[in-house]
């Protein structure tokens, strides 16, 4: 769902010049702008690695619950998938700003009780270290899809579907709580070109990035 509003964000964004999106299934999308790779192994980027050179920046939205997932697997989806594309992409464009969407309450320290923000944290901080030219963990709240943006998983879009007529209350009430996909597209291309005060951004400072529209 992130992914699909962050790429819907670039595609309209008249700062973004080009795109190469890297997924299991195409996007659906058909845009001058944008070039897709079709990638099943996401613990190894070798074979596409010629192809993943001269970027400016890496918008990094792969992410998954861990509800119902062993603790091998949900390692193995945040931790694993997440650092084997980064350190691909650090080899070939040092000078790359690579952003990676973790979420609130993700544990810096990795020695707190709860399993995914350790695992959040630890992949965080894992990144923060690789020689890029700068690094950035975007940690939002709740994200409300916007611009007809859905979650593929139907237990997801039932619960959004019921929760989209309180989104506007929501947002009036707890403003650093919750964010959009239109919000998060936004400030992550604001902080790929201009860069922000600091590397780890929580839910107000995104919004406080880039004001919604529409």
């Amino acid at each position: 769902m992130v992914g699909q509003g962050v790429l819907r964000e670039c595609l309209e964004s008249p700062e973004v010049e080009s795109i190469l999106s890297i997924g299991r299934r195409p996007t659906g999308r058909d845009h001058p702008k944008l070039r897709e790779i079709a990638h099943q192994d996401f613990a190894d980027f070798s074979a596409i690695e010629e192809q993943l050179a001269g970027f400016d920046a890496c918008f990094f939205c792969l992410g998954v619950s861990s509800l119902g997932m062993s603790a091998q697997d949900y390692e193995r989806v945040t931790y694993d998938f997440t650092l084997a594309a980064a350190r691909t992409l650090a080899r070939r464009n040092p000078q790359m700003t690579f952003l990676y969407v973790s979420g609130t309450g993700t544990d810096s320290s990795e020695h707190g009780s709860t399993r995914w923000a350790r695992v959040k944290g630890r992949t965080e901080n894992a990144l923060l270290q690789l020689p890029f030219k700068a690094a950035y963990a975007f940690r939002p709240a709740y994200i409300q899809p916007l611009g007809g943006i859905v979650p593929k998983t139907a237990w997801l879009r039932a619960l959004y579907a019921l929760a989209a007529p309180l989104y506007p209350l929501w947002k009036a009430l707890f403003p650093k709580y919750v964010t959009s996909t239109a919000q998060v597209g936004r400030a992550m291309i604001h902080v790929a070109r201009e860069g922000a005060p600091k590397r780890v951004l929580e839910n107000r400072d995104i919004n406080a990035l880039c004001v919604e529209e529409g």
